[in-house]
């Protein structure tokens, strides 16, 4: 399988249409984990389709603008509450909690089992209507996410693909993970630090200090915040180009990769080191 997320090139209705929809996912997972919650404690197992079965019998119709928007998306908020409760009980996440307007704002969609064909820059998606990539794109796939991240909106899916192989230059590469620099292999191929939060450090504490006397929910507080989103996306981004292409590197040139034994995450949990990456 191969994963894709890209942005998508939308006007102002279509932006609505895709807060609409992220909002009712929003909405019924919340309604969901109550729910869910008030069931738990009154002794009751409560389950994904004993939810779906009161919400659709019970609670959709009371509320008619439910019905201008795809069914498909309080169906997968369901679903993704179901999962999220199945790791809680096996120990490997946290208690779900209820989402907040403007925090990873998202929702799925499919084709109510129908392929989803994606080619060139137009794509027909379900209910959605006719959207625009910045990259074509050719895939098919089961389902797509549609994420709101600092103001744009980007469609991520995974579909199936036949791997083909390169010739390898080196059989064998080891890599030294380190701070200052990415990653040094043993072919004498270094990859500097993208250092992108350093460079952008000063204009980010610039935007937090102009910030600071802001109203909270004010328009003027959610532009500043916009921008503030947008810069840390920016940051994170070119953080993610330099691990792409350290790792297309090795893949299309190494047949086999050893890496140390070397506790990265926790040394970049130092925020005097992680700065420097």
């Amino acid at each position: 399988m191969k994963s894709i997320r890209t942005k998508l090139k939308l006007n102002n209705k279509q932006k609505t249409l895709m807060a609409q929809h992220a909002g009712y996912g929003r909405w019924c997972y919340n309604w969901g984990l109550s729910l869910w919650n008030a069931a738990y404690k009154d002794g009751y197992k409560p389950n994904v389709r004993k939810l779906r079965e009161v919400f659709t019998n019970h609670t959709k119709p009371l509320y008619p603008w439910m019905k201008n928007l795809s069914s498909r998306v309080y169906q997968y908020a369901f679903r993704n509450l179901g999962d999220a409760f199945k790791r809680f009980f096996q120990g490997l996440g946290k208690c779900p909690r209820f989402k907040k307007k403007g925090k990873h704002d998202s929702f799925t969609i499919d084709n109510c089992g129908k392929p989803i064909e994606l080619n060139g820059w137009n794509h027909k998606l379900p209910f959605i209507g006719m959207v625009k990539t910045y990259e074509p794109i050719e895939a098919t796939a089961k389902k797509i996410t549609i994420s709101r991240q600092a103001g744009d909106w980007y469609l991520s899916l995974a579909f199936e693909f036949t791997p083909t192989s390169t010739p390898k230059t080196t059989e064998v590469v080891g890599v030294d993970l380190g701070v200052k620099t990415l990653a040094t292999l043993s072919t004498g191929v270094v990859f500097p630090g993208a250092k992108s939060y350093k460079k952008f450090e000063s204009k980010l504490s610039k935007l937090q200090y102009l910030n600071r006397n802001k109203k909270v929910g004010s328009a003027n507080w959610q532009k500043a915040q916009l921008k503030i989103a947008r810069l840390h996306r920016r940051v994170a981004n070119i953080r993610k180009d330099g691990l792409h292409k350290l790792t297309t590197h090795l893949a299309k040139n190494h047949g086999s990769v050893v890496i140390e034994d070397l506790n990265v995450s926790g040394m970049l949990a130092n925020h005097k080191l992680a700065k420097i990456s």
